[in-house]
């Protein structure tokens, strides 16, 4: 049961990752609802588990799960930088349109023609 949960989660976590590494469409909401589902199936499970009677098969699956949650953890974060630059790219532009006397309460001063 503990080795179908682990096997699941690390499936979501490589699925998302490589999504995330592709720029690959990916539903967020499903995968995060998958990785709550885990967490969730994780941490009944874990409460009955012995941590010194896991077998070599799950050690290893524990470790391989390690290593795609690091992986992911750059990947989200890459993402997530990239989200908030282009946030403040377009932050930047509203301002600087605003700042060009569009939206003033003034109209522009007129130059001397008639």
């Amino acid at each position: 049961m503990l080795l179908d949960s682990l096997k699941r989660l690390e499936a979501t976590v490589e699925a998302e990752t490589e999504a995330l590494a592709a720029n690959a469409p990916l539903d967020l909401d499903a995968v995060n609802r998958a990785k709550s589902r885990s967490l969730l199936e994780l941490t009944r499970l874990a409460r009955g588990i012995d941590a010194a009677a896991i077998d070599a098969e799950t050690g290893i699956v524990l470790a391989r799960l390690r290593d795609k949650l690091i992986r992911n953890q750059g990947a989200v974060a890459l993402h997530l930088r990239a989200v908030e630059e282009v946030g403040e790219t377009l932050q930047a532009s509203l301002q600087a349109a605003e700042s060009d006397g569009t939206y003033s309460a003034r109209p522009p001063a007129q130059s001397g023609r008639a």
